[in-house]
């Protein structure tokens, strides 16, 4: 399990990406998040695989409702593809998922257990 570390302004800044997704460079890693459980998700955290630590979550106030999907641009300067996801919902539940390869998924989809 990774701990949580906040970055000021990175939350800003990843939310900003989300919503100029089309404008992103041809180096980002571009992937479409869907909810398809029965509550909210209210955390989205992503790390590049390797690391003890989750980055900010991506949602910040926000939340992703059921049957809903949004679309993900993560700008951090790597060449990786291989990343660790978490998410945290509204019932309390909490789902982690390790070393995914996002590019060949272009995908994610948290479901119910």
């Amino acid at each position: 399990m990774k701990n949580a570390i906040r970055l000021p302004g990175l939350a800003a800044a990843l939310a900003a990406l989300l919503a100029f997704a089309p404008l992103a460079s041809a180096d980002d890693l571009n992937f479409m998040l869907s909810n398809e459980t029965s509550s909210e998700l209210t955390g989205f955290y992503v790390s590049h695989s390797g690391t003890d630590q989750w980055e900010e979550n991506l949602l910040d106030d926000a939340y992703l409702a059921p049957g809903y999907e949004i679309g993900v641009v993560i700008a951090d300067g790597r060449s990786t593809c291989v990343y660790d996801i978490s998410g945290e919902f509204a019932d309390g539940s909490e789902v982690e998922d390790y070393e995914l390869d996002l590019c060949e998924l272009g995908e994610y989809t948290f479901y119910e257990e």
